[in-house]
This record gives structure tokens, sequence and C-alpha cells, in this order.
């Protein structure tokens, strides 16, 4: 082959390799872009699916389990007493109205080696009091907590006074803890001139104080954490879903607890896992730490005496038309002179006249659906005493798709 030749194929060659090239990507394009178009169309399915999903549209975040449930059997226990103050500056009870005053201290003096007769008792300077307070869960022997002094007489004021020695008890009148200490007051009062003459200034009310860390804890309440193993979740607001978010976290996070059961909208049963028999504290704790979204029912609540109305995200309502219009009502009052005739002995006399005026503004009808329904509510114009009749007529009319609770 002379060299003609082999330039003559090579350049064919050539040709022929620019020529496929070209067509490479015509090709390829053919063959994938079905294959795209499919997978494009799937992928639009996908999340037009998860956009109709209630999930999608839920505002409420994840929390931990220890903030809406807590475990069965941990609470608090509320103590009482009857004790007395002393101290007072003459505000206490009046002996002639609270008997009881003088044979409490009577009782008091006794205890201690001096019976004394109630009827010879000043007790201006006492006042028998009410104490209370809460026990909290797992307070130990020798913890301090607050209590709280409330007058039970006719006692003016506590200011100053000096709670003695009260034990305080629970309902199964068992003693828990013992109080004593100087009553504090948020407030003050102050007469000025003699027996009050001058006026009287008081701020906040002067027979209910308390005493910060006045009582100390003198017995332990005993808990059972997971009776036969078995530990009980229980949801501070009930509710059935999330009472199964709830037990689902917990079947994912161990899946080695062979009972989780959501017992009703409240409890969720547990079975302590094996592991875990001689760590019940570790075993809460994970629990505690796990985050569920929790689901609660849509309300509109609504305070009359102070206009607060507060709805939640989710409140929906079938469209519907509104029409709102203000209604002001005026009553005026003006005086006429009635004047006699000439040369009848009369006398002139301002005779009132009363007058009424109203006035109407324009209402005009305004779509409104769940999309709009604050910016609707805005446009009309409405004050939140507006607002709180609207809302009570939508619930008349079936419209509003949530629980309208007033308080």
């Amino acid at each position: 082959m002379n060299a003609t030749a082999r330039k003559t194929i090579s350049a064919f060659v050539r040709l022929s390799l620019i020529i496929l090239l070209g067509l490479l990507p015509t090709v390829a394009l053919a063959q994938v872009a079905p294959e795209d178009a499919a997978a494009d169309a799937e992928r639009e399915q996908l999340e037009l699916w998860e956009f109709a999903q209630p999930e999608y549209y839920s505002t409420a975040p994840e929390v931990r389990v220890k903030d809406i449930a807590r475990v069965l059997g941990v609470r608090g226990n509320q103590l009482y007493g009857i004790g007395l103050v002393t101290g007072l500056a003459g505000t206490g009870d009046n002996s002639s109205s609270v008997e009881f005053t003088a044979q409490a201290i009577s009782n008091m003096l006794e205890r201690a080696g001096l019976p004394t007769d109630p009827n010879s008792i000043k007790v201006e300077n006492f006042a028998v009091v009410m104490v209370t307070c809460d026990l909290p869960a797992f307070a130990r022997e020798g913890d301090t907590i607050d209590v709280t002094v409330a007058a039970m007489g006719d006692a003016e004021s506590l200011q100053g006074g000096v709670l003695i020695m009260t034990p305080l008890r629970a309902a199964n009148s068992e003693i828990y803890a013992v109080a004593q200490g100087p009553v504090s007051l948020a407030g003050f009062g102050a007469a000025g001139g003699a027996g009050g003459a001058g006026g009287r200034r008081q701020t906040n009310f002067l027979t209910v104080g308390r005493i910060p860390n006045g009582a100390y804890v003198e017995r332990e309440v005993d808990f059972n954490l997971a009776p036969n193993d078995i530990l009980t979740m229980v949801l501070i607001h009930p509710d059935f879903t999330t009472a199964i978010r709830l037990r689902d976290a917990i079947a994912r996070a161990f899946p080695s607890v062979r009972i989780v059961q959501a017992q009703d909208a409240a409890s969720i049963n547990v079975l302590v896992p094996e592991q875990y028999n001689d760590d019940l504290v570790r075993f809460i704790s994970l629990v505690e730490n796990l985050t569920v979204m929790p689901d609660i029912p849509n309300r509109v609540v609504i305070n009359e005496r102070t206009g607060t109305i507060v709805m939640g995200a989710g409140v929906q309502i079938i469209p519907v038309a509104i029409a709102h219009g203000s209604l002001s009502i005026t009553v005026t009052q003006k005086y006429d002179v009635s004047q006699p005739p000439p040369f009848s002995g009369g006398y002139s006399l301002a005779v009132p006249r009363a007058g009424l005026t109203i006035e109407e503004g324009p209402a005009q009808f305004v779509r409104i659906t769940s999309a709009d329904l604050v910016a609707a509510l805005n446009a009309l114009g409405a004050t939140p005493r507006d607002i709180v009749a609207i809302f009570q007529a939508l619930e008349a009319i079936g419209a509003l798709q949530a629980e309208l609770i007033i308080i």
C-alpha cells in the first residue's frame, strides 16, 4: 500500500470518529432521558405524598419525654399544721371573738410546764395560723422546705411575727416535717395618729406570709419506681397519639425491651430490661431523654375578663363570610330654660332634656378561611372582645373545627 492510500484511509477513519463522537451525546440522551423523567416523576410523587402527611403541617417540635411525662408514683405530698405566731405588735387575734387562741396559748404553756388559765391570757400579740407546704418527691431527712402561714382568726397583721414550732402532718395524720421561724410578708401596713385616726395604708395582704426554708423534713416518703419490674410513664396531658409515639420511641431505642405497651391515653408500661435491673435510675434517665413530637387537640382559649385569646397553630375553620360593624350609643343630657309668661308671677326654671344618639358604622362581608383567619380578623378592625363574639358565632354555626374554651 502506497503512501497516498494510507493517507486516504487515515483521513476516512478520523472523519468517522468525529461523526461517531458527535452522535454519542444524542444516543446517550435518548437512552437516559426516559429513566430521568421517570425518576423525576417518582420524586415529585414522593414529595407530594410527604406534603400530604399531617406531620408535614405540624409545627410542634420534638421534646424530651421528661418534659411531657412523669414516672408513676413519683409525686409530692401536701402537709398542714395549726400553729401560733407570736411577737405581734397588738395586731393579733381579738380575745373577745377568737376564744381558741387563748386556749392554744394555754396548751402550749402547759406543755412547757407553765399551766395558765386561758381567761387570764392577753392574745393581742398572738395569732392562730394555718401552716401549709408541699413535701417534694425524694425529700430526705434534714432537708428544708418553704412553708406558707395564713391567719385563721381576726388578726390584722402578721408583720414582725415568729412562728412557734409547728408539726406538719400528711393526710394519714403522720408527722413529716416541723416548721418554725420568722414570717416574711410581701407587703406592709402603717397607721397614723392615735388609734389610726390619721388613716391607714396597706400594701398586699398582711395576714398571709411565708417562711423560706422554714420547715425541716423529719420523715421520708418511700417510692417504688418499678413494681414487678414494670416502669409506668404517665403523660402530663393525656393524648392517644402522643402515647403511641412515646411507645414507639421507647421500642426503637431499646430493642431488647420485651414489653412496651400503651395502656391508655396517659400510661405507657415498660418492662425494665434485665441489664438495667440493678441500674434502674440509668434506664429511667435514658427514657426521659428520648424525644417525641407531642400531639394536642386544636383549642381556642378565651379569657373574657382580660380579652386574651390564644389558639393553636392548627386551628381550622370552614370557609365562611363574616360581617362586623361598630355600634355606638351615646346618651347626653342638656338643660332648657322654662320662662313663665309676663306678669304671671312665675319664675324661670332649668328643665333637663335627655338625648340619645346612635351611630352604626358600615359592615361589609369578608370571606375568611383557615389560611387567612388571623389576617381577616385583623382586617375587620375587631377588638379582642369583638373577636370573642366572632369565635362564639363560628362555633355556633359549626365552622370552627376546634374546641372553644372560655375561662
